[in-house]
């Protein structure tokens, strides 16, 4: 029997992937800005709320399906954008997006990754969007543009809540910003993790992907292209920009990092099909609202003109159906299958989410619900809130 076959929980695999990897790589997955309070803020939320279930109802046939993002999703999950995949497993954003097929869920492409729009398209015909952010070059967001269009990609999504680098002191201890310079205490994580150590040198180097073409031939190194990215987040991003990127792409088109209600309205009205409710997995403004707590009075704004999907701090079946209950459509993820990639690969992966559909179907019988439409604000404590989009 594997160690997957043991993990339990999420936290099961949380350690797993701990043992995994060497402490630089582990600590950039596992933490945020500050004090790191909306890391676990955001799964607090969550945690303090209190379902109220219904019972004598028949949840002999319970069904998961929804549709989001221009899909039908076998549960209402998305798989949020990660940046450089590859370095907490070879098979990096490929193996994810495989799991991510063979489970029926969405799964988003960063533009930061270290596999290519096209390979991810290549990989499987599961449900899949592509994360972008406005560049200083324009030319090459509507290179992503089109590349996603020929690619057949479902969706894209716009993350907004990067405006400026935040400060991860967990990242400055190790050195491993962008882009990276390790100190000695980086250095020293990595050498007490041989087996990661053979596995990345064993396999073709984890660059970012999508623009490695941007770099004079003979220097894209991996220094060179995180210096070039970090050089091209766009701090003069507007509502107008995100108005040309809604109609140069014309289909479904979700904004990331909303926690204003304000915000929301300003995306559904320049035509967003989607907002996803953010604090960037707390790793942006520390002390901010957690994911949860904006929801509510997000879905009062623009519930029933949008979808809405609730990011961050999943972490149970019962973090999903809360969030359903507040008026979301959706849930995407993030840390959760990272740790899951880290411990086993694609397997792993398909570890973390099998927990989750497990976890959630059962839930949902618990809480007297037969579909995915039929959770309701009724189904929480001290929620006025509208019923999902």
């Amino acid at each position: 029997m594997s160690r997957l076959d043991n993990a339990l929980n999420f936290e099961d695999l949380r350690k797993l992937a701990r043992k995994k990897l060497p402490a630089p790589l582990f600590n950039y997955i596992d933490g945020g800005a500050d004090n790191e309070s909306n890391v676990r803020g955001n799964t607090l939320a969550f945690d303090t709320a209190k379902l109220v279930p219904e019972y004598l109802i028949d949840v002999s046939d319970i069904s998961l399906t929804t549709r989001v993002l221009g899909r039908e999703l076998a549960m209402p999950l998305l798989l949020s954008p990660t940046g450089m995949t590859r370095l907490f497993h070879p098979a990096g954003e490929t193996a994810v997006s495989r799991a991510a097929s063979a489970a029926g869920v969405h799964y988003a492409l960063s533009t930061v990754g270290s596999t290519s729009i096209e390979d991810v398209a290549a990989a499987s015909d599961g449900p899949r969007c592509f994360q972008i952010y406005v560049m200083k070059d324009r030319s090459l967001t509507h290179e992503f543009i089109q590349r996603c269009k020929d690619a057949r990609y479902d969706a894209l999504i716009l993350t907004v809540d990067l405006p400026v680098a935040s400060n991860r002191e967990r990242e400055l201890r190790y050195g491993f910003t962008m882009p990276p310079k390790l100190n000695l205490a980086g250095i020293a994580g990595f050498a007490v993790k041989p087996g990661w150590i053979f596995n990345y040198l064993s396999h073709p180097p984890a660059l970012l992907a999508n623009v490695v073409h941007k770099i004079p031939q003979g220097s894209s190194q991996r220094s060179s292209l995180m210096e070039y990215v970090a050089k091209q987040f766009d701090t003069a991003v507007t509502w107008d920009d995100l108005e040309w990127m809604i109609s140069e792409w014309g289909g479904p088109f979700a904004v990331k990092g909303i926690l204003s209600p304000s915000d929301a309205r300003k995306a559904v009205d320049v035509g967003a099909s989607a907002v996803m409710v953010s604090n960037h997995g707390g790793r942006q403004l520390d002390g901010a609202l957690s994911s949860f707590e904006a929801l509510g009075p997000i879905v009062d704004e623009v519930g029933g003109e949008c979808e809405i999907i609730c990011d961050g701090g999943i972490r149970r079946g019962t973090h999903v159906l809360k969030a359903l209950a507040r008026g979301a459509t959706a849930c995407s993820t993030g840390r959760p299958y990272l740790y899951g990639l880290a411990a086993g690969g694609e397997a792993g992966v398909a570890k973390m989410l099998k927990l989750l559909r497990t976890e959630l179907k059962i839930d949902m019988g618990l809480l007297g619900c037969r579909s995915i439409n039929e959770v309701s604000g009724k189904h929480i404590s001290g929620t006025i809130h509208r019923n999902h989009a």
